[in-house]
This record gives structure tokens, C-alpha cells and sequence, in this order.
């Protein structure tokens, strides 16, 4: 299966701000791993459906999908998927090629950024080739309409000339499967949005799914770890693949420096905690938003702007990558009159009631 990327994509929104810090815990791809050709990170994406853990009803959706295309010989249906990052959208695009054997183009929507980009991706594709386009919902107009007969009739409508000599003409490509992923669904175009076959959403992971991904990454990196590290490490990776991978290098790290070859939960819990990442998952960030809000204010309700003011962080930035595993595990919760920490937040951090700190 050939793979082929585009341009390194712009950078993410939110202006000209001065990025934040890594987050050891934060689903985006950092820059070292956005730098690792899609597909050979350190060989631990899954190549086939059947290696593919977790997931369950996308995984029966898709090869009902992939089967019925294979037996019509035509190309798989437009497929779009949405959920938060780091939860496998780009490896399950790869899979899906690699069930079709077909070749995988792949670009990032900020890449595109003129109408040539995405002639020049769609012009060069080969018959049921699949192209996949990440952060789709971030594709100018320009871009979108250069789609739109594309997905349909498989043609690219160009406009050739200037002014009263312009005229439009058009140019057959190949068919192909267009595969698109957005954390934003919502973000999508309807007209765009609509021209996908097939649309699902990405779940976070169950602790029995990251356990075994763990494991299946431990065994390709020829570690050594026993079921209580591979649990330790599910622990903390917020329900998300990516950060479950990260986790266990960091661990493998530690174990190389100290000269331990078997990894147990004591090695995990030793290697976090030098990266401040605890038991349930929680970095620095988190436990220091919600200190403030508890020593401050006594656990909330208070503003978005209150708080991103005293931490010193863009509003955007909490509210897009601090606040959603806060909320999903229950330690946060949004209020009309603003964030309020929950008894669990409460109690993870050691504070009882409205008397603070023990």
C-alpha cells in the first residue's frame, strides 16, 4: 500500500499566540510524532481490522462496507470520521486501504491552502485509490467546491481563462474514496458533510481495550511488562491510544536508564511520576486548574475568563485541551454561572467540603 504525505500541515488554530508547552497527556501529536511517516510509528499502528483493538461497532460497520465493496469491485463509499484526537481516525483510515489494497494519500486540510494543492492530489490518484484528508473541517471554500464533484462524479470542474474569456471545464479523474476526520463534525459544511457515505464516530476507549493495546505495543517495542504495568499505564492514558503509546515510551525510557528489564506497575508509577502524570491520568495543568479553583474560589462556580487569566492560559487553550478530560472523568463540571469542581475532583485532590485542604 503506498502512502504518500502531503505538506507538514499549518499551524493549529489560534493565531499568532505563543504556543503552550507540550503536554505529556495532550492527544495532538506532538511535533516528533507528526515528523514519523504515517504508518511506521515504531510499527505499532495495526495494519488489518482484525489487529485493530477496540471500536466494536465501527470496526462491524466498515467491514460489512469494505466486504460489499470488495465484491461490487467498486470504490468504498466516502467515509467520514469524527471524536476527539488521538483515538485512531488516521490508523483506521490506513487499515481500511490496506483491507482494500489500494494506496493511501494523506494530507491535512491547513496544507491545502490552493485550489493547485488539491488539483494536484486528486489529478494523480489511480483507480479506488483513497485519499484522506485530516482536520477536514478546516478546508477553505475554495477547496470545498474543488470537492464537491469530485466526491459525486468524480470530475474536477476548473475554471480556465479570466474575466468575459472564462470559461469552465472539466476534467475526469479516476474514482476514488474520499476519507475524512474532524474533531469538529459540527464544523463541517452540510454540503460537504453530506456527500459522505459513511459517517462515524471514534469512542473513547474502555480500560479492557487500552490494556490490551498497551500490551500489543510493549510486545512490538520487545519490552517486558507484566499485566500490572500494562494496567498502570491504561490507568492514565485518558481513554486514548495515543497517549497510551507515549506513556509507554516514557516507561521504556526510565526502564533502559536504570537498567531494569521487567516492567512492573512500581516502574510505571515511578516513570509518571517524574512526568507528574497520576494515577487517573492528571498532569500538572489539570491539578493546578483546579487547585485554583478550589483555593481561589472556593471549587466555583467562576468564569472561563477568571480562570484563564490567573493561570496565565489562553481561554481557548483551556477550554479545547484542559477542560474535556476534567469533564469527562467527572472532576469538573460547566454551569451557567461557570465551573464548578465536583465532589470526585474534590476528593481526588484531598479536599473535603468547603473547609479546603486537609
Amino acid at each position: 500500500m503506498a502512502i504518500i504525505s502531503s505538506a507538514a500541515a499549518a499551524s493549529r488554530e489560534g493565531g499568532g499566540r505563543e504556543a503552550a508547552p507540550p503536554r505529556l497527556v495532550d492527544p495532538v501529536p506532538t511535533a516528533e510524532e507528526r515528523a514519523v511517516p504515517a504508518g511506521r510509528e515504531d510499527g505499532l499502528r495495526p495494519k488489518r481490522l482484525q489487529e485493530y483493538i477496540g471500536q466494536t461497532a465501527l470496526k462491524q460497520v466498515l467491514g460489512i462496507a469494505v466486504e460489499a465493496t470488495r465484491a461490487r469491485g467498486e470504490p468504498l463509499d466516502h467515509v467520514l470520521l469524527h471524536g476527539p484526537p488521538g483515538l485512531g481516525k488516521t490508523t483506521m483510515a490506513l487499515v481500511l486501504a490496506e483491507e482494500l489494497g489500494v494506496g493511501c494519500r494523506i494530507a491535512s486540510a491547513p496544507a491545502l491552502e490552493r485550489p493547485r494543492d488539491i488539483v494536484g492530489l486528486l489529478v494523480n490518484l489511480q483507480p479506488h485509490d483513497m485519499l484522506f484528508i485530516d482536520e477536514i473541517h478546516r478546508l477553505n471554500r475554495v477547496a470545498e467546491e474543488l470537492l464537491y464533484p469530485a466526491m459525486e462524479d468524480f470530475r474536477l470542474d476548473l475554471t480556465v481563462g479570466r474575466g468575459t474569456t472564462a470559461r469552465t471545464r472539466s476534467l475526469p479523474i479516476a474514482p476514488f474514496t474520499l476519507v475524512g476526520a474532524t474533531t469538529r463534525a459540527g464544523a463541517l459544511s452540510s454540503p460537504l458533510r453530506d456527500r459522505f457515505g459513511l459517517i462515524q464516530r471514534l469512542e473513547f476507549y474502555d480500560l479492557d481495550d487500552l490494556r490490551a493495546i498497551v500490551e500489543r505495543a510493549a510486545a512490538l517495542l520487545q519490552l517486558d511488562l507484566d499485566p500490572e504495568g500494562a494496567l498502570e499505564v491504561a490507568r492514565r492514558c485518558r481513554g486514548t491510544p495515543r497517549i497510551a503509546n507515549r506513556l509507554l515510551r516514557r516507561v521504556r525510557d526510565v526502564a533502559a536508564v536504570t537498567g531494569r528489564q521487567r516492567i512492573g506497575a512500581a516502574l510505571v508509577d515511578e516513570a509518571l511520576g517524574l512526568h507528574r502524570v497520576d494515577g487517573r491520568g492528571l498532569d500538572a495543568g489539570d491539578r493546578r486548574l483546579l487547585g485554583l479553583m478550589l483555593e481561589a474560589h472556593g471549587g466555583g462556580p467562576v468564569g472561563l475568563e477568571t480562570l484563564a487569566a490567573a493561570l496565565g492560559e489562553d481561554p481557548a487553550t483551556l477550554e479545547a485541551v484542559v477542560e474535556p478530560f476534567l469533564l469527562q472523568v467527572g472532576f469538573l463540571r460547566r454551569t451557567p454561572r461557570g465551573r464548578v469542581v465536583t465532589e470526585a475532583g474534590r476528593a481526588h485532590l484531598g479536599w473535603s467540603g468547603e473547609s479546603g485542604p486537609p
